[in-house]
């Protein structure tokens, strides 16, 4: 499989075409690229053109586009209704709040040991959460581009997820939590967010069972990239504060 890849020089940012992926009937569908470092000029290309990187210890980076990619229309977001109490008696509370950014680190250490159905051992690796951490850092007076949405309850960190913001389009990576539907009401005060800033689609790259239930359906590659092409180039949110009247956006619903 080595052979049927590129590998990636540290010093060119440049990424193969899409279309070279590995196809559904190899071992490794969607895998692109191996290789290369992980600076924040080559994570900024890789995920302006829809690229992630994943693997495991003792792997070099893993470049990844598969095809389809699983998508979460903000418009499509479900709230079921046992969710929606649950949100709504969390709008209530006085004792409970959505921040962002406030714990990225410990956002970041806590989805890598969240357990995850059918995996033993986890993706985000030290050297993936320092690099990510380095992304997240302001430059040239805007935002940087890694963004974390936390649920807290009675001044306790009980669950939230990370992600990449380019543009209108945000990344979504991984959640976590320690109380029940924590990484839900996450979610949806990610949704909020990316309504009010006009980012209609969050990525969520595979597809699982608990992404469909709240809304994400599969798009083919091309119309992802088309999309990821448009978005990246529009300009994004300059305040990524979480206000409490933002819940008013799920009422659209």
């Amino acid at each position: 499989m080595a052979g049927m890849i590129d590998w990636l020089d540290d010093n060119n940012l440049e990424f193969p075409p899409s279309a070279q992926a590995l196809g559904a009937d190899s071992d490794a569908p969607g895998l692109l690229a191996a290789g290369g470092d992980l600076t924040p000029a080559r994570l900024q290309a890789a995920y302006s053109r829809g690229i992630f990187p994943w693997y495991g210890a003792g792997q070099p980076p893993l470049w990844w586009a598969p095809d389809p990619r699983m998508v979460l229309q903000t418009k499509d977001f479900k709230l079921a209704r046992s969710l929606r109490k649950t949100v709504a008696h969390f709008r209530r509370s006085a004792n409970c709040e959505i921040r962002v950014d406030s714990a990225l680190p410990e956002v970041l250490s806590a989805c890598a040991g969240a357990p995850r159905e059918g995996q033993a051992g986890t993706w985000i690796l030290p050297e993936m959460q320092a690099a990510y951490l380095a992304w997240a850092a302001p430059s040239e007076g805007k935002p940087g581009a890694v963004h974390s949405i936390e649920t807290w309850m009675d001044g306790e960190l009980v669950g939230g997820l990370y992600g990449v913001n380019i543009g209108r389009m945000f990344f979504g990576e991984s959640m976590f939590m320690r109380r029940t539907d924590a990484s839900k009401i996450a979610l949806a005060a990610l949704v909020c967010l990316c309504r009010k800033h006009g980012i209609t689609w969050i990525d969520c790259q595979q597809n699982t069972g608990h992404l469909a239930s709240l809304g994400a359906a599969e798009v083919p590659r091309k119309a992802f990239e088309a999309h990821v092409h448009l978005a990246v180039t529009e300009p994004g949110p300059s305040d990524w504060s979480y206000h409490p009247a933002l819940w008013a956006l799920l009422d659209q619903d």
